[in-house]
């Protein structure tokens, strides 16, 4: 289903179309299917849209945006699907265009430049977010004063990792969220409840690089509206409860050329081709950069801890948990994928694997070296032996990343001059703000956006 046509004897009577900001909150703009045609869905926005942070709908300062003037946003009727648990409603992905051409701040046509330069070597990614998440109760204090603050949460159970009787308890919720999810046309693989108490996990099937991205914010969209209908909150925070497991969205990656994985070559070191080296190596190198876009928020920073299998050392490694890379060496020996475990949901998936496709490609034209995997935990080494093997800790928190990125060339240039000025002035202004507030506060303010 990709046409208006197809649904307009459908019970179908609005289409959202969809775009995801700077600060990754994901909104739309709904439009009755009597007043479009068969070709095109499109609104207007703001061009002071992209400058929002997650705190406020106001434009911040520097970001060389305004609320004068508007931009088109078009939906991409390949992505056109009903929602499931929104009757009568549709979805499609929003591109950003001004004056018809594709504006420089559009999170999504800055990934499909992104995939047009890996296509011009001849590669293509493939790639799936592997997300982690709370279902929360509701838990409201007694405070006649403000009864917003008066809000609190707590796990829907408290359940341990992989427990059969969370998978019971959890039946009908996770049973909704995944036959909403195969509607969607999103392939679900696993489902495991998580460390944290009332944490699940949802791995979903691989796909080309637009389509992960998209499929992210379908994910998001759907755990969250599901929970809702079940009285529980669906949050993807990188950190909730400061004594409880992080959530993660670990991004899994593969190369191909000629419809080949060329990934795995037996005859190369590490049973890694040289391309797929290269393209891990870039990704290791501007990682520290990347990190002011896959991990975004300074609630990340207090996920991202050694041999707490966040992956806070700028190392790769096989089959290593604690390495900020994994890569994935299975049963028969071959290398088909590998995991990059710096990321969460507070990212926007389109710009976190934009940058990372970017940081690859750079490897690979600058034949980057891959030095040797770190295949042990990082944290167990000496100062000393640190040194020696080249082991550095990655950034502890979002100010050191974004400094990272503001010297970046490579990525600043990749993103182009509008939305790398618009990404990081927003991203400074929220970090600026949310560093000072208790984390409680922080929590609070935080947790229905993501």
């Amino acid at each position: 289903m990709n046409k208006i046509k197809d649904i307009s004897n459908s019970q179908i009577r609005f289409i959202r179309v969809l775009w995801c900001d700077n600060a990754n909150i994901i909104r739309a703009k709904a439009v009755c299917v009597d007043s479009v045609n068969d070709q095109e869905v499109a609104v207007g926005i703001s061009r002071g849209q992209q400058g929002v942070p997650v705190m406020y709908d106001g434009v911040v300062a520097g970001c060389g945006l305004d609320p004068v003037g508007e931009i088109t946003l078009k939906g991409d009727m390949s992505t056109l699907t009903p929602i499931p648990y929104a009757p009568g409603h549709a979805r499609v992905m929003g591109d950003m265009f001004i004056e018809d051409k594709v504006w420089e701040n559009c999170p999504r046509g800055f990934l499909k430049r992104m995939i047009t330069k890996l296509q011009k070597e001849g590669l293509e990614v493939k790639a799936a977010f592997e997300n982690e998440f709370y279902l929360l109760k509701q838990k409201w204090k007694n405070n006649h004063k403000n009864i917003r603050n008066g809000l609190s949460v707590e796990p829907s159970d408290f359940t341990p990792f992989s427990s059969s009787f969370s998978m019971d308890l959890n039946h009908n919720i996770i049973m909704d969220i995944v036959e909403a999810l195969i509607v969607q046309n999103i392939t679900v693989e696993q489902y495991y409840p998580e460390s944290g108490p009332g944490q699940h996990e949802i791995t979903v099937g691989y796909t080309d690089a637009l389509g992960a991205a998209s499929n992210q914010i379908v994910f998001r969209e759907t755990v969250k509206a599901i929970a809702s209908k079940h009285n529980l909150r669906g949050s993807f925070l990188p950190k909730i409860f400061p004594d409880k497991a992080a959530n993660g969205c670990h991004l899994h990656l593969s190369l191909w050329k000629d419809d080949k994985n060329i990934l795995h070559d037996p005859e190369c070191k590490y049973g890694l081709s040289e391309t797929g080296k290269q393209f891990i190596a870039g990704i290791l190198y501007h990682l520290p950069a990347l990190m002011a876009i896959t991990t975004p928020i300074p609630r990340s920073y207090r996920r991202i801890r050694p041999q707490m299998w966040s992956g806070a050392y700028q190392v790769w490694g096989l089959n290593n948990r604690e390495a900020a890379i994994r890569v994935i060496r299975e049963d028969d020996g071959k290398v088909r994928h590998f995991e990059l475990k710096t990321v969460d949901a507070s990212a926007n998936p389109y710009l976190a694997l934009g940058v990372v496709i970017a940081a690859g490609l750079d490897g690979i034209q600058e034949k980057m070296v891959l030095e040797k995997p770190v295949q042990l935990d990082p944290a167990t080494l000496s100062t000393r032996e640190m040194d020696e093997m080249g082991v550095k800790p990655l950034p502890g928190n979002m100010g050191e990343t974004l400094d990272n990125l503001e010297k970046d060339e490579v990525i600043l240039n990749a993103m182009g001059e509008n939305l790398s000025r618009s990404y990081l002035a927003v991203k400074k202004t929220e970090y600026e703000t949310l560093k000072n507030l208790p984390s409680a506060k922080e929590v609070e303010l935080l947790l229905e956006k993501y």
